[in-house]
């Protein structure tokens, strides 16, 4: 078996507050520790905002970012588009642009790992409109920002920001939203329908609705699956109980994430132990990836290629 760390892989839902280093939470006061398994949806989010809370000078949001491409390097992701929720830590701080321009130079710096990395701004479902509009403009500053999108509880609906998903497909902004993880089918098509997704962050509800399923599989929609993260959140009972198989069985075009809470080559690793799923299938999961990502065209190409060169190369 090849080694998974060596395989060239896209990360497309990973939220960059989920992935700072116990070690660098504990030296700014906050909890030394990812935490989980949680109770609750409110639980995760709680002992995320406190990690949040911490970062304050710009040479925070530098480090954190930093070293999540070290880190995510060292599992041989080789591109990311990281979620930040860049206008909540503007508004909390009162510099609106700080945060945002801190992280952009903080992945800068960490290209001398190997690694490219891109933004998607993030916005919660509970968090009032206007602060979509922020993060809007935001996006709309940095090129280096592939997307926006609505994130956290499903409950709450995306009927009151359908404006700003409108002026940020006008202005050319992508949009990806959390769909289908907590909520069933109507998230999904409320993403697909006014949400004007260009994938699916989760979506592993979509089989409650067969339909909507193999509408989704024709169209070749990309769904961020996030298994061991589904299980932390309580989502699924277990990893062997995951829809991940039922999921590729239907069809669908389904892309390996972390959400943050864990490393994406261990990831794959559970994947290959859990499931049985040899090189060839962890391969494909790995092009899924690549190509349902922003990446520029020749990066991407570049990146097929390493994923060739590792599945003819013998272990």
């Amino acid at each position: 078996m090849r080694d998974l760390r060596a395989l060239p892989k896209a990360h497309l839902h990973v939220h960059l507050e989920s992935t700072v280093r116990p070690e660098t939470s504990g030296e700014l006061g906050g909890p030394a520790g990812r935490g989980g398994p949680f109770a609750t949806f409110r639980d995760f989010a709680d002992h995320r905002a406190q990690v949040r809370r911490r970062l304050v000078e710009p040479e925070h949001f530098r480090r954190i970012a930093t070293e999540f491409c070290e880190d995510e390097a060292a599992q041989g992701t080789r591109y990311a588009e990281v979620s930040f929720t860049a206008a909540a830590h503007g508004e909390r701080l009162g510099r609106p642009d700080m945060p945002l321009e801190s992280v952009l130079e903080g992945l800068a710096e960490g290209r001398r790992y190997g690694i490219e990395c891109r933004v998607i701004l993030d916005h919660s479902r509970r968090q009032p409109v206007e602060r979509l509009w922020k993060t809007l403009k935001l996006a709309q500053k940095h090129p280096e920002v592939v997307a926006i999108g609505l994130a956290g509880d499903e409950a709450y609906p995306l009927a009151p920001f359908t404006e700003v998903i409108d002026a940020a497909h006008a202005a050319g902004i992508r949009l990806v939203h959390h769909a289908g993880e907590s909520a069933g089918p109507a998230s999904i098509r409320d993403a697909l329908g006014p949400g004007r997704t260009a994938r699916l962050g989760h979506g592993i509800r979509i089989l409650d609705d067969p339909a909507l399923t193999a509408e989704v599989a024709a169209a070749g929609l990309a769904l961020e699956v996030c298994p061991s993260s589904n299980v932390l959140l309580k989502l699924v009972t277990s990893l062997p109980e995951h829809p991940l198989p039922r999921l590729l069985a239907a069809g669908l075009t389904v892309t390996i994430n972390t959400d943050g809470e864990t490393d994406l080559a261990a990831e794959y690793e559970r994947l290959r132990e859990v499931f049985g799923y040899g090189d060839a299938v962890l391969a494909d999961l790995a092009r899924n990836a690549v190509n349902a990502s922003f990446a520029p065209a020749a990066l991407k190409h570049r990146l097929n290629t390493g994923i060739t060169t590792w599945l003819t190369t013998p272990g």
